[in-house]
């Protein structure tokens, strides 16, 4: 009798990843939003961190079955567990200022920016982590992204500056919380890319 083989299906675990990188990029333009007051926005970004989360759990599943991974599976979890930590933040500075009552600031909004633009830079590191010769494209936008958070640092410095000519207590305590959100999303970004340079010099 012939025995058979049956090797685990393939699995586009980058493919995965990507999706998790599309659902967060969808979720900081709707914070984005959400900081220039359009209605619905906090919303839009609760629900796109639900389905992130969904994507998150899908990869972890579909590592534990692949047969062979594009990248070492280590850097794969951590690529999105990264990704996962700077939605988790976005979406809990929504919630908080909602809680508190305070509507988002003008360096608030800034900050959300360039959020997004690190994270649109993080999705088009995943996307060209595929193929060696590609993958100096995902260095160099792992690198902007680097460059994004930095901006958003700078402009949480000035912004933490300004708290300090406000007199009302409550004011300086929320926005203090809503600013460090967002400057630890921006963190959490900045860790993702310099784990893309890891994972492509492992590779090489």
């Amino acid at each position: 009798m012939r025995r058979r083989w049956f090797l685990p299906r393939h699995v586009d675990l980058l493919g995965m990843l990507c999706g998790q990188a599309e659902i967060t990029v969808e979720g900081l333009r709707a914070l984005v939003a959400w900081a220039g007051g359009r209605d619905g926005a906090g919303a839009e970004v609760r629900e796109c961190e639900h389905r992130a989360d969904d994507a998150k759990r899908r990869l972890r599943a579909a590592l534990t079955e692949a047969f062979t991974t594009p990248l070492d599976p280590e850097d794969l979890f951590q690529l999105s567990q990264g990704l996962d930590g700077v939605l988790n933040r976005a979406k809990n500075a929504v919630r908080e200022a909602e809680v508190m009552g305070v509507a988002p600031d003008e360096a608030f909004c800034e900050m959300a920016r360039e959020l997004l633009d690190g994270a649109e830079e993080i999705a088009k590191s995943f996307g060209a982590l595929s193929g060696h010769n590609r993958r100096l494209a995902a260095t160099a936008a792992a690198d902007r992204a680097i460059q994004s958070q930095r901006r958003l640092e700078r402009v949480y410095r000035g912004a933490m500056s300004a708290l300090l000519d406000l007199e009302e207590i409550r004011e300086v305590t929320a926005k203090r919380e809503l600013y460090r959100r967002l400057v630890r999303a921006g963190d959490h970004m900045a860790e993702v890319a310099e784990r893309v340079w890891y994972a492509v010099l492992k590779t090489s």
